[in-house]
């Protein structure tokens, strides 16, 4: 079987490497982590330009998708540039007022994935994690035994969509933002309460659709920022000098470098099949493959920079950052490798 990007992704993914470098994407998100979202807000419009919101929702929302492929492609450029913003929730909010719509829930995707699709605006999702709930709860209340999750960028958002048990909210405003492990992903939680967009075992099925489309952008995403990590850190190899000859050259150096790029390189193939056949387990397992590879791309990156890696000063302390919430987020290493052991033991009926 011949698996290769058309013609058109690789001319998707030149342009918008090029759109963002021309952008000077690092100090979007350095202005984005003290809290001015000008910049950023300014690059998110060049992307909804771009077609990079359109690419999850259908045409009859002014959408061009449902192409996941291409949103995979596109993805893997925003990480390379470490692109600012809740980009994956945006996509993630896209995909479940999407399904909803399917199912007949039509009112919250016409009223907002038009400005969703043309960057006019910008969304944050949240879903809880937990067991279902074994009853029904007050309106607005988080159902017991859900333990309801940080909003990414909420400061920033114009809607922040909350997935409480079967009902889809929209929360008022947030709470204060919290330190994070990189300071341009800034955390929150929902305000309680809000207004009630949808109800139903419906919003269930819609959110587990948008945690499909979430584990694949975060997965690009990751994997993007890897390969920038790898890139410089081999640039910096070669630069760099020690007993008067390049770094790069000593076997132990190589030898880091490889297996970093043997992850990635691995991590590719699984991403882009995830995409095309878009299953739970495939899911999975290109997100634990390209968060650990990215993960790898980072400690390897560090290693070899030295402590000079992790300093503000230095880029690459903008990609290194990104690397362990990435892994984590939307899916940690040990959620997709159980989900991936959960569908092989149904196939296969291995009775673990």
């Amino acid at each position: 079987m011949r698996f290769l990007p058309t013609e058109e992704q690789r001319d998707f993914a030149r342009s918008l490497d090029a759109m963002l470098t021309a952008a000077d994407t690092p100090t979007a998100v350095r202005a984005w982590a003290a809290g001015d979202a000008t910049p950023g807000r300014a690059l998110w419009s060049r992307l909804a330009e771009a077609g990079v919101f359109a690419l999850a929702v259908p045409e009859p929302y002014e959408g061009v998708g449902p192409l996941p492929v291409e949103l995979a492609t596109a993805f893997v450029e925003l990480g390379r540039q470490a692109a600012p913003g809740p980009l994956v929730e945006s996509v993630a909010a896209a995909a479940l007022l999407t399904e909803l719509a399917a199912s007949g829930e039509t009112g919250p995707a016409k009223r907002l994935l038009p400005g969703l699709t043309s960057g006019a605006t910008v969304a944050t999702l949240t879903m809880p994690t937990g067991p279902a709930p074994a009853r029904a709860t007050p309106a607005g209340a988080v159902p017991t035994g859900l333990v309801p999750t940080l909003a990414l960028d909420p400061d920033v958002a114009d809607v922040i969509l909350v997935v409480r048990g079967d009902e889809l909210w929209m929360a008022p405003g947030h709470e204060g933002v919290r330190v994070s492990a990189d300071p341009a992903r800034r955390l929150a939680r929902p305000s309680p309460g809000g207004e009630l967009l949808a109800a139903g075992s419906a919003v269930r099925e819609a959110a587990a659709h948008a945690r499909h489309w979430a584990v694949l952008a975060t997965a690009a995403q990751a994997l993007g920022v890897g390969l920038t990590l790898l890139d410089r850190t081999v640039a910096y190899a070669k630069q760099r000098r020690q007993f008067g000859t390049e770094i790069g050259s000593f076997q132990a150096v190589k030898h880091r470098l490889a297996d970093t790029l043997i992850a990635l390189e691995f991590a590719r193939p699984l991403l882009f099949g995830a995409a095309v056949t878009f299953r739970s387990t495939d899911l999975a397992a290109a997100k634990v493959a390209a968060g650990e590879a990215a993960y790898t791309a980072a400690r390897t990156a560090l290693q070899i920079h030295g402590a000079v890696g992790y300093t503000e000063e230095l880029d690459l302390s903008l990609w290194l950052r990104k690397a362990r919430p990435l892994r984590d987020a939307w899916g940690t290493p040990s959620w997709c490798r159980a989900e991936v052991m959960r569908t092989y033991d149904e196939v296969y009926d291995t009775g673990s």
